[in-house]
């Protein structure tokens, strides 16, 4: 079946309904689907595996969790989820450091086994912590209910995205607590 950007025209919660309905009856039936949509959200809540075109080229075709968490180029990182590319360096004991410090977890992906990197970091591996030594100092914030998108800003300059409890409401201007969350760590060659 080929779906051309069946949800687009609806609202989000009856979109929402509708797509997972979709999907349960096309499993129930054992049935094909195709479908093309520029909702990100929507395409990992229906697609088993996803393909990221760029200028008409495939880019990566895989399942959501690793298009996000293993993204196989730069423009795949830059356009699925949110996050940014932050100039690191991997030292002589394959481990990335950054500006605020050496990220813990493993180097996945395409990376070179030392030098000067571009890291990928999205807002779930930048923790709020009210203890943390660590501080970054909010620049912009929005409210998303549960939580609050905040963009941080680091003594160079560089900009971090966090996510955090919306009951942690901080200003803009305030230093905030951070801890990094870096499971597993994407990096690409710096350009």
């Amino acid at each position: 079946m080929l779906l051309d950007e069946p949800f687009s025209s609806l609202d989000v919660e009856l979109r929402t309904h509708l797509a997972r309905e979709v999907r349960d009856i096309l499993q129930r039936c054992g049935a094909t689907a195709l479908m093309v949509t520029h909702d990100q959200l929507e395409a990992f809540a229906m697609a088993d595996e996803i393909g990221v075109l760029n200028a008409g080229r495939i880019e990566q075709w895989d399942s959501a969790y690793n298009l996000y968490h293993r993204p196989a180029t730069r423009f795949v990182a830059d356009f699925i989820g949110q996050g940014v590319l932050l100039p690191g360096e991997i030292n002589g004991n394959g481990e990335v450091e950054i500006e605020i410090g050496v990220l813990p977890g493993k180097l996945v992906g395409i990376a070179p086994s030392h030098g000067r990197v571009d890291v990928l970091m999205r807002p779930d591996d930048v923790l709020h912590d009210d203890r943390s030594s660590l501080r970054a100092v909010v620049t912009h914030k929005a409210f998303r209910g549960a939580d609050i998108l905040y963009t941080l800003e680091l003594p160079s300059g560089a900009k971090l995205l966090a996510l955090a409890p919306s009951h942690h409401n901080h200003a803009l201007g305030e230093p905030l607590g951070i801890r990094l969350a870096t499971d597993h760590i994407v990096a690409f060659p710096r350009q």
